[in-house]
């Protein structure tokens, strides 16, 4: 289910389909294979990043985005809320709420931002991007195949609230991420592994993208 993606850093995700390639959070990219399309969670730096961005855009790149980062776009930008369905290129694109409850970070992701995750179906797999989030009460309804969920703490869940979440969902595979590079160390990702259980979890190398530890 992992093995179109490439994990980049944080929550920069590339998923190379059959003649379409996906970016959700554009970091720490090469450019090479250019997007034609980008997903972006919320304005911060290590989510929309313009240098970046600027890599992987085309002419033809279409972009979603929060209205907030949409409006410093140009080129095809099409602005989400939380709630929008959308059908991307034969994608088929729900967003959902991302903001933190949790009292000493909800200056970090305030709801009334209206900045989202996404449910992307890519294939025959529905894949769940949480952005950054708390454990919500709009996620416990959220139906996917994979997720990907923050667990660096700080400013989103941390391992082992993350790892409820991950058992409320429960997701054929669930994939931590969000760690390892502002916040958060490949043991909150081990943690994540041991209290997801029995739910199946994967960790991905960003080195070595397919690595299953």
């Amino acid at each position: 289910m992992l093995d179109r993606f490439t994990w980049h850093r944080q929550s920069s995700y590339l998923w190379r389909g059959d003649g379409i390639n996906v970016y959700i959070d554009p970091w720490g990219v090469t450019g090479d294979p250019p997007a034609d399309v980008v997903f972006i969670t919320h304005a911060h730096q290590d989510h929309f990043n313009p240098d970046d961005l600027h890599k992987v855009v085309r002419t033809s790149t279409k972009l979603y985005a929060p209205r907030d980062v949409a409006q410093e776009l140009s080129g095809d930008v099409t602005p989400v809320i939380p709630g929008d369905s959308l059908d991307v290129e034969g994608i088929k694109v729900q967003t959902v709420p991302a903001y933190n409850v949790v009292e000493e970070r909800l200056d970090n992701h305030p709801r009334a931002n209206n900045w989202v995750g996404y449910i992307l179906t890519l294939g025959e797999t529905t894949y769940y991007h949480a952005g950054d989030t708390d454990h919500i009460p709009e996620l416990d309804d959220v139906d996917a195949d994979v997720t990907f969920l923050p667990i660096g703490g700080t400013y989103t869940m941390t391992a082992p609230e993350a790892a409820e979440l991950a058992k409320m969902i429960s997701p054929r595979l669930a994939v931590p991420m969000h760690y390892g590079f502002v916040v958060g160390t490949p043991e909150d990702a081990q943690t994540f592994k041991k209290e997801a259980a029995p739910v199946e979890v994967q960790l991905l190398d960003p080195t070595n993208p397919f690595e299953n530890t």
